[in-house]
């Protein structure tokens, strides 16, 4: 009696993945690029765009890349946000995106201000960035700087991270108000992820 169809080669039948066959058309639907809805939103506009890479080097076409962040003023949108969180209607403070078929991600919105650090000295300018995909078991977190923000030499989580390694959370300025950040998920210039 043949029993493969039960025991043998299914690679032809469900790709593997670690999270499912059908990620790829989940992710298709996630529409989030703009952070900041209408024009009264105070801040300095900009965009954060980039690719995201496997360990091999290769474009990854189907990940998901979150963002939040604080407003122009370092204020969460959030109601335990200390600092008081304001009702900038314009503001979400969240995007959530999937990276096309270049592996590419892109961000539509401000630069955010400085919020307090765990040892009460302010932080540079940041945005939090999530990342999940194929392969990806627990979602990866990293820190988005900006490489024209002074307060970079003073960031007290920026400095715990190995001087060789810091460039790899600084965005690069590249055009008005738009800011390159590639995602690099293993091999040498991989991304610095935190432990949260």
């Amino acid at each position: 009696m043949d029993r493969s169809h039960r025991t043998g080669d299914v690679s032809g039948i469900a790709p593997f993945q670690t999270v499912g066959p059908f990620f790829q058309v989940l992710v298709g639907e996630v529409r989030g690029r703009d952070v900041v809805v209408g024009d009264a939103t105070e801040g300095t506009r900009i965009t954060i765009q980039g690719t995201v890479y496997d360990g091999a080097g290769a474009v990854v076409p189907d990940a998901l890349v979150e963002i939040w962040q604080a407003d122009a003023l370092g204020r969460y949108r959030h109601p335990t946000d200390p600092r008081g969180a304001a009702g900038d209607d314009g503001f979400r403070g969240f995007g959530r995106v999937a990276t096309d078929e270049a592996g590419t991600f892109a961000f539509d919105t401000i630069k955010p201000g400085r919020v307090p650090g765990p040892d009460g000295r302010d932080q540079a300018p940041h945005v939090l960035a999530g990342l999940i995909g194929r392969g990806v078991l627990t979602r990866y977190i990293t820190r988005i700087y900006f490489e024209d923000e002074p307060a970079n030499a003073d960031d007290p989580i920026l400095a715990m991270v190995p001087a060789a390694r810091r460039h790899t959370l600084i965005a690069r300025r590249t055009g008005d108000g738009t800011y390159d950040f590639d995602i690099r998920i293993q091999g040498a210039e991989e991304t610095v992820f935190f432990d949260v």
